[in-house]
């Protein structure tokens, strides 16, 4: 309908005299107060300073230009200042309802991203531990963000990144080899710092039953890094699988060094004037750009900072076609990913292609107090033992439910609650629930044919109609905006309509015709319902 009605509007316009450079951009939005319409524009009070006219009276002269189809468009009318409102006609609602049920588990799906090669980037923790609460958010927005994209058209690749290299890597294997030398009976000193968790244990265990003693004498850590890496990446897929998520590609670091990437960095940034030593250190001359203060990019110690080898990669990225690199970033990057798109800008890239999701942390209260983790001194709660807890269902729901933008406290006494309190389990007693009215509707008659449609003119079963064929637009909104709690506030308020039109219009007990329609519009919203849970990753029960 927004196609149609702004290709209306656009010859409207032409009518009017308005040549294509004149013309406005025509955007149509649904009215907050649904007795306004179903449909706005606010394209005449855009007209009244370059036509020097009064917003109302353009708004006059376009309906009167305006050639709609009355199977589509019942009444258009001008309210305020000169915004044209539009009715959607009951035939048009009625004939998109068949759609809804025609499209099936593609209802909602559109092409608004089809132009999009895009390149999701999302948990890229190091592998020295297992996902903690700490990931979750990054992993379930990561992954649903993707699905939003996909579910508008584009193509999608998700991907991991990740260094194996570096203090961090060493201490692990260190850790590892200290545990593993204890389980010997050798001696051994764990290494200050070092890992503490009893998945260090568990992986010097595995190590010590196929190596048995053999490895006491070696001489550093690397065979105990290794193996530590290989266990809690493995250990980390299970985790992502058992979320629903699976990654198509995932991105070593260390490429970077190899293939040159980073010496290519450094080397454009001095012959372009905006990198320096001093103290010796190598400095990018973010100054130049704005920045309060210059940056280092490599320590006096030869160390890299993070944003070089993520200017690298970056560069990479945009390098094998990607038209769009989102990345997903806990709030400590604030601060660090406009360095990277600085350096994409020196190097020739256009920054704009990359798009960054900063999302607040996630405080974990259990019985009623805020948990603190650490990984290093293994007090965290893995992803794992959380999903334990309260289902896999639950832990992507309560990651999605608020704003990135906002700090989000996930209670876990409030996810393991059952019963329509807990917010995800209302969504799904809602899917259920119709699935349970359809089976008693198809054990008292099945009518063969088309439904009567037509009969449907309760307010209640309007209503519910015009939501349902907002779906595709949530949808869209909720993938641009990077916002998928936005399809949650949407899927709420279905589930609510649909209960206000079941309390109103009984299915079952009313003329079989009646009934055939009224079911009709139950499969419809359960479908949308299903489709809604299938973008964020939540599985719609037949029953509960």
């Amino acid at each position: 309908m927004e196609n149609y009605l702004q290709n209306s509007l656009r010859e409207a316009l032409a009518g009017l005299g308005l040549d294509e450079s004149q013309m406005p951009e025509i955007r149509i939005e649904q009215p907050r107060d649904p007795s306004h319409g179903d449909a706005a524009t606010n394209v005449a009070m855009l007209l009244a300073k370059p036509l020097k006219r009064n917003p109302r009276a353009i708004a006059e002269e376009l309906i009167a230009s305006l050639d709609l189809d009355v199977t589509k468009i019942s009444g258009v009318e001008i309210a305020g200042p000169g915004f044209i409102n539009f009715r959607y006609s009951d035939l048009y609602l009625y004939e998109e309802l068949r759609l809804i049920l025609n499209a099936g588990s593609d209802y909602g799906k559109s092409k608004h991203n089809h132009d999009i090669r895009c390149l999701v980037e999302f948990v890229s923790a190091n592998p020295t531990g297992p996902l903690t609460v700490g990931h979750g958010r990054n992993a379930v927005l990561g992954d649903t963000v993707a699905r939003l994209l996909e579910w508008t058209g584009a193509e999608v690749q998700r991907e991991y990144y990740f260094n194996n290299a570096g203090r961090q890597m060493r201490m692990l294997g260190l850790s590892v080899q200290a545990r593993y030398l204890e389980i010997a009976g050798a001696d051994f000193s764990f290494p200050e710092d070092g890992y503490e968790g009893n998945y260090i244990r568990d992986i010097a265990e595995e190590l010590f039953h196929e190596r048995g003693s053999e490895l006491t004498e070696q001489p550093d850590e690397k065979v105990f890094r290794e193996k530590a890496e290989e266990v809690i990446f493995r250990d980390i897929q299970s985790t992502l699988k058992r979320m629903h998520i699976e990654m198509d590609s995932y991105f070593n670091e260390r490429t970077l060094y190899e293939n040159g990437s980073i010496d290519h960095v450094i080397r454009t940034f001095r012959e372009r004037g905006v990198a320096y030593d001093k103290d010796g250190a190598v400095w990018f001359k973010t100054t130049a750009f704005g920045k309060d203060q210059d940056t280092v990019l490599v320590k006096s110690t030869g160390e890299p900072t993070y944003r070089l080898p993520d200017i690298a990669y970056h560069a990479d990225k945009l390098d094998r076609g990607f038209n769009l690199c989102l990345d997903i970033f806990g709030a400590d990057h604030i601060d660090t990913y406009p360095d990277v798109l600085r350096g994409l800008d020196v190097l020739g890239y256009n920054p704009k292609l990359v798009d960054v999701l900063v999302y607040q942390f996630v405080t974990l209260v259990k019985e009623g107090k805020p948990f603190k983790m650490s990984t290093r001194k293994a007090n965290f709660v893995t992803l794992d033992e959380l999903m334990d807890e309260v289902g896999e269902d639950v832990t992507r729901f309560f990651f999605l439910m608020r704003s990135p933008n906002t700090h989000l406290e996930f209670d876990v006494a409030q996810a393991k609650e059952a019963g329509e309190k807990n917010p995800v389990f209302y969504l799904q007693y809602a899917h259920a629930r119709i699935q349970s009215i359809l089976r008693k509707a198809g054990e008292i008659s099945t009518p063969s044919g088309e439904p009567d449609l037509s009969l449907l003119t309760h307010e209640a079963e309007i209503s519910l109609i015009k939501k349902l064929l907002t779906f595709s637009d949530v949808i869209h909104s909720a993938a641009q905006n990077r916002e998928p709690h936005r399809l949650i506030t949407w899927l709420n308020e279905l589930a609510s309509a649909f209960t206000l039109f079941y309390h109103d219009c009984r299915i079952i007990g009313v003329d079989e015709e009646l009934m055939f329609a009224r079911k009709t519009l139950a499969e419809a919203t359960a479908r949308v319902l299903a489709n809604g849970l299938g973008i964020l990753g939540i599985h719609a029960p037949e029953r509960m």
